[in-house]
């Protein structure tokens, strides 16, 4: 029995050991089978890859549903009598001229504020009003100096007519003269006072006495700061409000030493405000400073403003173009160009396909009629063109492009950022 049981074990054994050995041979057999079929289809993918990679790398394909949707514009590369510029930055400024602190001339308290920041105000328009009880002891001191200079006229002619008669003192009439002058000189200085403070002297009588004074604007603008309020107690030295003449805003640049060479008199400047680059102004340099600004090294150009100044204040921080000499460029639409790193690019339409580009002539960008034909089967293939960028001015910049461009292509001006889009995402999948 222990003999019949030790060949038993030994035979099943020898069969685990044949099963081992065939399930690995069987292995073996299958990776190496799997190797070659994945080294196939991996060099077969690789060469797909760089083969789509060369054909799709410059043409995109778009459906005709895909230009309606991103409204796609195409237009031809134009010439255009751009300007090189130089950029600079600079400030908007009022005039000392045509700002003015409304103060009072006499201190007092204001009982009523006409005006408000914004306001607009004429030369001469009321401000405020201020009252003060020295305002009404001018006007009794103007009515008495009055009455007083009659007494005195009446007893100089008396004691001229003693004096005459040898009844009188010739010193009595030369102290009744001294004080005829002296109050008529003090009638004068009350006269002038009286009409700083926008009292008519020959209005004023006992039932007529002014109680307030009204505070008025010297010049047209507008009302940019208050620095008071009712009930505010006034002197001469406390401003009450500021106004400002936008209308006769300049621009103050600040332009670099090496770029002072290239203005003058008279050339004209492009700016913008740097919060607010939607809207373009105009403006021409009218005078260029001498020393630099401050510490920098900058040289003050002064600007007149030209044309609509509306939505400019004082103090507004802007960005300017001046205008140099005028050239013919080759130029597109600033949205034609698309910019990927350092390189810029635009699109063309063509008849080459990703398929097969590769045309004998080497020009083979559709035009006219070739667009329409592309157009009416569905879809347009474009063709990405590298351009050198230069001067901008006006919604166009001028390129120069890498390859040559026949006249009248048709060239993409509106939806040249999703046909970037749609290449990059079919180089994309080639990889």
């Amino acid at each position: 029995m222990k003999t019949n049981k030790i060949i038993v074990s030994h035979y099943q054994w020898i069969v685990v050991g044949v099963v081992f050995i065939s399930f690995f041979i069987f292995s073996a057999c299958s990776s190496h089978s799997e190797n070659d079929g994945h080294s196939h289809g991996k060099n077969e993918t690789a060469s797909n890859d760089e083969s789509g990679h060369e054909e799709n790398s410059t043409i995109a394909t778009l459906t005709a549903d895909q230009m309606q949707s991103i409204k796609l514009s195409l237009g031809e590369i134009e010439q255009k009598e751009l300007t090189a510029t130089i950029k600079a930055n600079g400030r908007l400024k009022v005039p000392n001229a045509n700002k003015a602190s409304i103060t009072a001339l006499y201190g007092g308290v204001i009982k009523t504020l006409r005006v408000d920041v914004g306001t607009s105000v004429k030369k001469g328009s009321v401000i405020a009003t201020i009252v003060h009880p020295q305002f009404i002891q001018l006007q009794e001191e103007y009515l008495t100096i009055s009455s007083r200079i009659v007494f005195a006229e009446q007893e100089r002619k008396r004691q001229q007519e003693l004096n005459e008669g040898n009844v009188g003192a010739l010193k009595n009439l030369q102290n009744v003269e001294s004080e005829l002058k002296a109050q008529r000189a003090r009638k004068a200085s009350l006269f002038q006072q009286l009409r700083l403070m926008g009292i008519d002297p020959s209005t004023v009588s006992p039932d007529n006495l002014k109680t307030e004074l009204a505070i008025t604007s010297p010049i047209s603008g507008t009302v940019s700061r208050i620095f008071t309020n009712l009930g505010s107690y006034v002197d001469v030295s406390t401003p009450m409000a500021e106004i400002v003449e936008n209308h006769q805003l300049h621009l103050d640049l600040n332009v670099f030493e090496k770029d002072l060479p290239l203005l003058k008199i008279g050339q004209n400047i492009h700016f913008m405000l740097t919060n607010i680059p939607s809207k373009t102004y105009d403006a021409s340099i009218f005078g260029i400073g001498a020393t630099f600004e401050g510490n920098s090294k900058t040289i003050p150009v002064h600007c007149y403003v030209n044309g609509d100044k509306s939505d400019l204040i004082d103090g507004m921080n802007i960005t300017a173009t001046i205008s140099l000499d005028k050239t013919l460029s080759t130029a597109v639409p600033n949205g034609a160009i698309v910019d990927e790193g350092d390189n810029a690019y635009i699109f063309v339409v063509t008849d080459k396909s990703p398929e097969n580009h590769h045309h004998a002539d080497g020009h083979d960008h559709a035009e006219g009629g070739e667009v329409e034909h592309a157009a009416a089967s569905g879809s347009m293939n474009f063709e990405r063109i590298e351009v050198a960028k230069g001067v901008s001015e006006m919604g166009y910049t001028a390129i120069t492009p890498a390859v040559v461009i026949p006249e009248g292509t048709k060239i993409v001006t509106k939806g040249a950022f999703f046909i970037k889009a749609v290449l990059s995402g079919s180089t994309g999948h080639s990889h």
